[in-house]
């Protein structure tokens, strides 16, 4: 993953902990000083953000301590690999688009963020400038043609 994602994680994981997990303890106490916890909708509610936190966590830690951080930067050539800021141009519409290719935990195609194993990252790998790729998508088949490709 790039250091940016780490970073993102980092964040993520330290928010839930320091913050939410907290939070929803408190919420929890005060839905038990209601009474009555079988109907009580508060306290269900809040018990089930919590277990979602916890399964957040845990979730968060092993990608965490497993992940390897890669600095884009550092890579050079001409070929799509990992961490390559590519642009496209769709061979039928000539509209472009950028997209970085990252690890799956930071991938936002809206933002540009394209996940390592998405369909469209696994076709582009290995291309060079003026090649094509053509990608199976809900709407169809689209067909791409690599303009650049940048390691920043």
């Amino acid at each position: 993953m790039t250091a940016s994602g780490l970073l993102a994680l980092e964040e993520e994981f330290r928010r839930l902990k320091n913050v939410e997990r907290p939070a929803v303890s408190k919420a929890i106490g005060i839905a038990r000083e209601h009474g009555d916890l079988k109907e009580n909708a508060e306290y269900h509610a809040a018990k089930e953000r919590q277990s979602f936190i916890e399964g957040r966590l845990k979730e968060l830690e092993g990608v965490i301590s497993c992940s390897q951080v890669i600095d884009p930067a550092s890579l050079s050539g001409d070929r799509v690999q990992f961490g390559a800021t590519i642009r496209l141009a769709d061979e039928e519409t000539d509209e472009e688009i950028t997209y970085q290719i990252v690890g799956s935990e930071e991938s936002d195609a809206k933002s540009g963020r394209l996940s390592v194993t998405s369909p469209l990252a696994r076709a582009l790998m290995g291309k060079t400038i003026g090649d094509s790729v053509e990608v199976h998508t809900p709407g169809g088949r689209k067909s791409y043609e690599v303009i650049t490709v940048e390691f920043k």
